[in-house]
């Protein structure tokens, strides 16, 4: 199934690369980057912008802020999700908090679903 982008966050997502948070920044220098499986950072899927994505193996990694535990984050983070899984793609979504305090573990986690 191809996947559809909206032109129009194209800017944004450079602007997001840009600007990546010290967690976002963290995993990708230090394991996404490196991995045997090739990662992009800040894919456009339709209207959505996601953090990290593996076309190979079809994986989303989200890396997620305060923001995404309000009850609106916490509902758009449902509609994006559902939206993710009609694409047939698989997403993983960690707290800032998990990538500063379980760093090893995550990116374990991580690693065993790329090789499933």
């Amino acid at each position: 199934m191809y996947i559809r982008y909206n032109k129009e966050y194209v800017e944004r997502a450079r602007v997001l690369r840009n600007n990546m948070t010290p967690e976002e920044r963290k995993i990708w220098y230090e394991f996404l980057s490196k991995n045997q499986y090739r990662f992009t950072r800040q894919k456009i899927i339709e209207n959505y912008i996601v953090d990290f994505y593996c076309p190979k193996k079809k994986l989303i990694i989200e890396i997620d802020g305060n923001q995404h535990y309000t009850v609106d984050g916490k509902e758009y983070d449902k509609i994006r999700t559902d939206l993710l899984n009609a694409y047939n793609l698989t997403v993983l979504r960690y707290k800032n908090k998990d990538i500063q305090t379980n760093f090893t573990q995550v990116c374990n986690q991580i690693n065993q679903v790329l090789n499933i």
